[in-house]
């Protein structure tokens, strides 16, 4: 190594807070859902900008298929056939990438060509369109493409268990059959995205808090989550995916975080229950829970809603029990901003963008829970443990393979044991990954510190924390 990218080699041993390691999910995904404000207002920059300094991590955005492909695509697996439109997204992934934040794309609606003449939320005809959108998708966003930002997490379909999103849920003799159908769009989905994009990570379900077993003349079909869950697995235990989504809103919105749900509807404090059977029907152990997205919508905005004050108070609340659980890895909140482009008075601030009392509290809390800033558990005597590190701010103006030089700095309970530098590789999916030189003990945790920069000058830190088991 020549120059080894003007590295830090400056070691001076400046403290850095030391996060401590827990038995819950003390690291999560920790971001909001806003299209209209965060893709179409005029403003949205400025918006993204109040989401980064609120701490968000992640932006959870739909991809509504029926306009971004208005019209049947001639090659249908290519990213970038003439069909697709799909401006507005591009410019959001860059412009979260360049905020070092992640994107959830939640595909969403079929297209009339697709399906029949149909409204979006009813299946296509042919699975294997579903399949080549995803795959045309996930390889647009698969960091292969200069000027196409890698995106890592994708859901399918967006509330699965209601009719509103997805069509019929019962047959015409009551029978339920929206599961069995959506196991179908889900394993083609999946098999899609993998293919355009193998270090995709995929949540399925995306399933509402609530709903009703048998249809009820005069509303929208409504299948529980945990019999809509029980019935994808049975038509499809060996289903592949990577998490289960999930939105636990309190239902009346009016209840507090804590309320319990009549099972089979599935709250937050419904979790420890869902997350069981989950393993059960699934056949697998320890499936991964998103939440991608919860809310407490407001008076006067919702009559029915709660008090500011009150939404201030939930919101710890609401990410306390999702980081209990050690399943949860990702925690959504829907709206950022209160505006006419949403029916939801659930954002943080208001239309006008006066913040309400509830973005202090967000922000106070989601700093300390940066998923980019990994915490392990490492098997005490391993050597050189691998740390992967998220790092979007690299990768907005640096190609993949671009040499990364770190210094890395290893403390436990305050004191520097190690100290050292590498230069790494920038990885397709905007990440490194790096071996600090030190063997890691039982018992002890520590304290990582990369400080990390190319040869274009962009500099960036990460902690991570290494708890020996």
């Amino acid at each position: 190594m020549k120059h080894l990218i003007r590295l830090l080699v400056v070691l001076a041993f400046t403290g850095v807070a030391a996060i401590p390691a827990a038995s819950a999910a003390d690291r999560m995904w920790m971001g909001f859902h806003d299209d209209p404000v965060f893709r179409w207002d005029n403003i949205r920059m400025d918006e993204l900008d109040k989401a980064q300094a609120s701490h968000a991590t992640i932006i959870r955005t739909l991809v509504t298929w029926a306009n971004a492909a208005p019209v049947k695509p001639a090659n249908a697996t290519n990213p970038f056939d003439p069909a697709y439109k799909l401006d507005d997204v591009d410019e959001l992934v860059r412009n979260a990438q360049n905020r070092g934040m992640e994107v959830l794309i939640t595909i969403w609606g079929t297209p009339k060509w697709a399906n029949g003449g149909k409204t979006p939320n009813f299946l296509p005809t042919n699975m294997n369109d579903m399949r080549q959108f995803a795959q045309a998708l996930a390889s647009r966003y698969s960091g292969r493409n200069p000027g196409f930002p890698f995106v890592r997490f994708y859901g399918i379909w967006n509330e699965s268990n209601l009719g509103q999103f997805l069509s019929p849920q019962f047959g015409s003799n009551g029978s339920i059959i929206g599961p069995a159908a959506y196991a179908k769009l889900a394993a083609a989905a999946y098999s899609g995205i993998k293919a355009g994009n193998a270090k995709a990570l995929v949540g399925i379900g995306e399933t509402s808090s609530h709903g009703r077993d048998k249809p009820l003349p005069g509303s929208s079909d409504a299948i529980t989550p945990g019999k809509f869950a029980e019935l994808v697995a049975k038509a499809n235990p060996n289903l592949k995916f990577d998490a289960w989504a999930h939105h636990p809103y309190p239902y009346p919105v009016f209840l507090k975080p804590e309320q319990l749900l009549k099972w089979p509807n599935v709250s937050l404090k419904s979790f420890p229950r869902f997350e069981t059977s989950l393993d059960k029907w699934f056949h697998r152990k320890n499936i991964p829970v998103w939440i991608t997205e919860y809310g407490h919508e407001t008076k006067p905005g919702e009559p029915l809603g709660v008090t500011e004050a009150q939404q201030a108070a939930f919101v710890p609340r609401a990410i306390a029990l999702a980081k209990a659980d050690p399943r949860v890895t990702m925690f959504i909140w829907f709206v950022f901003r209160d505006s006419q482009g949403s029916t939801w008075q659930s954002g943080l601030s208001g239309p006008s963008g006066t913040p309400k009392p509830a973005l202090a509290r967000w922000t106070a809390v989601a700093g300390g829970l940066d998923a980019r800033n990994p915490s392990i558990s490492v098997k005490g005597g391993s050597a050189a443990p691998t740390i992967s590190l998220p790092v979007r701010e690299i990768c907005g103006n640096n190609a993949e393979g671009t040499p990364v030089g770190t210094t890395y700095r290893a403390r436990v309970g305050g004191k520097l044991i190690k100290v050292g530098q590498v230069q790494i590789s920038l990885g397709s999916d905007c990440s490194v990954s790096i071996k600090p030189m030190f063997t890691v003990a039982k018992g002890k945790i520590y304290d990582v510190t990369f400080n990390l920069n190319t040869q274009n000058g962009t500099f960036l830190t990460r902690v991570a924390t290494i708890k020996g088991t």
